[in-house]
């Protein structure tokens, strides 16, 4: 009945995820969901009224723009050049997306024929390999591991890959490993697609939830890198902004018109009453996001120590909201899974749902209210006899 496409993808990592949640509850179990990233604290009330008076007006109720209002694509290339010291053109370095996830989702379809290879991270987020599925391309798994910072060794990609690869795909900060990249990584990175011809898609939807600090650049800080890839971003997490489904893609011109010209193929753009929203948002006052941060940093910090009680050690990420935690000896992601909501009600992610270099992992989520982590702590440590047995 259904493709042999449709045969060849896993279950979707994060809907397996929710239907454990939901059976667990349907068995009476008060659980504590640290799995999907999806922020619990409500979007700005300043945004939210934007997007009210916009949606009363009637002009924003037809089919809106193919590549996004003007509008927002400059207050995408105003935040861009104050966030990052990036500058661009709104009119073609700059396109709106519905959600970055729909860009990544159809970045691939512009780029790659069938069997034409894709760089993916592994671990990473899922969508980049459905992607280049979706796409009729072959994923190559790149290692990110522990030792070299989570970061892809590009000098042990082998020559015969290099030749059939066409995109490579980058993500920091990082989910699931919440590692971060400096410049230097960067300019490595456009190097080596200048040398092999190949464009990068950077996914940067995580850049302003960092702590201690620390702030994260871009891809496009890296000289010539408007030459050879694009970067996403996204209002989901900056603004905790999930269900409204806006984001963005910026760099390379040449790029975005594929991409665009996908689009304009698939979808017929985002609501413009959400845009409205959108650019309240990025040109509106920041104490708001300021304020998440802090939010985060505190919860981090509570679980982080609940960890350290059962015997696993993790240091404190700067960056995301998740914390990449090792597993305790003798368990598989899945079954230590298994055992934190069989025995404490608490779901964290498999590393292995992330590809085959996550396993022996969990990404446990920050975005659950503070005092359910607390309550989480205090079940991790009632779960320390369990571990001991």
């Amino acid at each position: 009945m259904y493709s042999e496409r449709i045969g060849s993808l896993s279950p979707y990592l994060f809907a397996a995820i929710d239907d454990a949640r939901v059976r667990a509850i349907e068995r009476g179990v008060d659980v504590i969901d640290l799995g999907v990233g999806d922020p619990d604290r409500p979007t700005p009330s300043h945004v939210v009224e934007a997007l009210c008076r916009a949606a009363r007006d009637p002009s924003t109720h037809t089919y809106p723009s193919y590549l996004g209002l003007l509008e927002f694509r400059e207050a995408a290339s105003l935040w861009y050049l104050e966030r990052m010291g990036v500058e661009l053109d709104p009119e073609t370095e700059v396109l709106t997306l519905i959600g970055s996830k729909e860009g990544v989702a159809h970045a691939p379809l512009a780029f790659l024929d069938p069997g034409d290879l894709a760089l993916v991270p592994d671990p990473a987020y899922p969508v980049y390999r459905i992607a280049t599925v979706f796409a009729g391309g072959v994923p190559y798994s790149i290692p990110l591991e522990p030792e070299n910072g989570f970061l892809p060794d590009l000098g042990a990609i082998p020559e015969d890959v290099l030749r059939r690869a066409k995109i490579l795909f980058i993500n920091y900060p990082n989910n699931p490993t919440s590692a971060t990249a400096d410049l230097g990584f960067y300019r490595e990175v456009v190097e080596f697609a200048l040398e092999n011809e190949i464009i990068v898609f950077s996914d940067n939807a995580y850049s302003e939830l960092t702590f201690d600090g620390y702030r994260a650049p871009s891809f496009l800080n890296a000289p010539g890198a408007m030459d050879v890839g694009i970067e996403f971003n996204s209002l989901s997490k900056t603004y905790n902004m999930t269900g409204w489904r806006i984001g963005f893609a910026v760099g390379n011109r040449d790029i975005l018109k594929g991409i665009g010209e996908v689009k304009t193929n698939i979808d017929s753009g985002a609501f413009e009453a959400v845009q409205r929203a959108g650019i309240r948002a990025m040109k509106g006052e920041q104490d708001c996001v300021d304020e998440m941060k802090k939010i985060y940093r505190e919860r981090r910090d509570l679980l982080i120590k609940g960890l350290k009680r059962i015997g696993i050690r993790v240091t404190p990420p700067k960056a995301t909201f998740y914390i990449w935690a090792p597993v305790p000896e003798d368990y598989t992601s899945i079954e230590f899974s298994k055992l934190l909501l069989e025995k404490a009600g608490i779901i964290a992610t498999p590393g292995i749902g992330f590809g085959e270099h996550g396993e022996g992992y969990l990404r446990f989520s920050l975005t659950t209210p503070t005092n359910r982590i607390e309550e989480a702590v205090k079940r991790m440590e009632r779960l320390k006899d369990n571990l001991s047995t």
